[in-house]
């Protein structure tokens, strides 16, 4: 196979990229959102009514969930900074990918033996797998500015956002499938068979990853290597140093962040905790409750397919912030709608715009942001900084959310918080309009390359 398939702009290379966005997204759906959520509260409020005792401390099970996510993610944002312009300087962004791939994989496989024994396991396993997801999407993201020209950028983002949809509803189909009719294949309980489905989504996600690694191993250059030595870290750091220079000389784009780091937040909440409020307020006498909120899960990733596809056609013809003012303002609706629903038909209309919306809203931040780019030979360092940023964004949105419901009583307040937060990422976006880069592309955007 030729080396010339492998060059920037080319479909080839663009499919095989975006195919990580297949390979990772499981760990999203079936780890972080429905299955191992449910497992892990099924497991630990068995134990002392969800009261549980770990390193000499005593936690509600909810709570110890939340702090083991907010963990991972704290860490990504304090190492992020760091190893991404390591990787800068040995321009070697596919090597950190793999090992942050493979870090999250394995520890995917490892919660197999996570039981009601032994807790710190489990949650050692799953922070883990939670920051090796984390950390591989910076290096992943980072290729985008190397693989393709800015004018296909919108609609590269939006195809692998879509095929993580796509790939992600499949496997937890067939892990439900398991799940629900263990008995068909010999296994003993849906225990087993919901441990079994972690090491599922662990050999889902190496083996179809191997597709970009091969493709990015192809198109990397190798020239440049450094010495072997301490000055590697220091190195590391006066990059990390050029780079913050680089973001504060460039008003747009530390607009963008802080934009960006207010409707994300709003964005990570509703993924991460939708589920939360639909089982306190809608489902919470339901005995299927569950059942209907995996659907709605499943419905809202079929959803955003098409979201991620509609929004950078937006894009093309209106602009980048256009689109994503567009997406805000839909978020804001959601939220003040959100307050006032009582019945499960109303809730699967909110899910219905959230999957529509979410899906555009992801895709052209991480695409608006690689325009904003000053430069592709740090583009690791520089999507640090966004990773850095959705992250703590995330740590900020969820701690609200239980500040919230907790000092108002009121589990519904929680909306007109998520409306705050779009509202002032809105505000915030709004001059970038005039961003030249942010401008609408026409047909340029729709012409070659050829995804499909």
């Amino acid at each position: 196979m030729s080396r010339e398939l492998y060059v920037r702009n080319s479909p080839k290379l663009i499919r095989a990229w975006a195919m990580y966005d297949w390979a990772n997204s499981v760990y999203s759906l079936t780890i972080a959102t429905a299955i191992f959520p449910i497992y892990y509260s099924e497991i630990t409020s068995a134990i002392n009514n969800g009261i549980v005792h770990i390193l000499g401390r005593q936690y509600t099970n909810d709570a110890l969930y939340s702090y083991t996510v907010s963990a991972s993610f704290l860490a990504v944002a304090v190492l992020s900074p760091l190893l991404a312009p390591l990787a800068d300087q040995q321009r070697n962004k596919l090597a950190f990918l793999q090992f942050f791939c493979y870090l999250g994989a394995l520890s995917c496989g490892l919660l197999f033996f996570f039981q009601g024994s032994n807790l710190g396991w489990g949650l050692g396993c799953f922070g883990l797998a939670s920051f090796g997801f984390a950390s591989s999407l910076v290096y992943y993201n980072a290729f985008l500015k190397d693989i393709a020209d800015e004018r296909f950028h919108d609609r590269i983002s939006a195809w692998g956002y879509s095929l993580g949809y796509a790939g992600s509803v499949i496997l937890l189909i067939l892990n439900l499938l398991l799940i629900l009719r263990h008995d068909w294949f010999g296994l003993a309980d849906s225990s087993q068979a919901t441990r079994i489905s972690f090491i599922a989504v662990g050999v889902w996600w190496v083996l179809f990853a191997q597709i970009p690694f091969y493709a990015l191993r192809r198109f990397q250059q190798h020239s440049t290597h450094h010495r072997p030595g301490t000055k590697l870290l220091t190195a590391g750091y006066r990059r990390l140093r050029h780079v913050y220079n680089e973001v504060k000389k460039h008003p747009e784009l530390r607009r963008y962040l802080i934009a960006f780091f207010f409707f994300n937040a709003g964005v990570q909440t509703v993924m991460y905790l939708a589920s939360l409020y639909g089982a306190e307020i809608i489902f919470r006498d339901d005995p299927q409750g569950t059942v209907k909120l995996i659907g709605c899960v499943l419905a809202i990733q079929l959803i955003a397919i098409g979201g991620a596809q509609l929004f950078w056609r937006l894009s093309a013809r209106k602009g980048n912030a256009p689109a994503l003012l567009i997406a805000i303002i839909l978020w804001m609706c959601i939220s003040a709608f959100a307050y006032f629903i009582n019945t499960e038909y109303e809730f699967y209309a909110v899910a219905v715009l959230v999957g529509l919306v979410m899906g555009g809203t992801q895709a052209l931040a991480r695409s608006t942001y690689a325009k904003l780019i000053p430069t592709r030979s740090d583009s690791a360092s520089f999507f640090s900084f966004f990773d850095a940023t959705e992250k703590i964004a995330t740590v900020a949105g969820t701690a609200l959310f239980g500040l919230v419901a907790d000092f108002s009583g009121e589990l519904r307040n929680v909306s007109w918080m998520l409306f705050l937060l779009f509202a002032s990422g809105g505000l915030l976006l709004w001059p970038l309009q005039r961003v030249s880069v942010l401008r609408p592309l026409g047909k340029t955007a729709l012409q070659q390359p050829s995804i499909t």
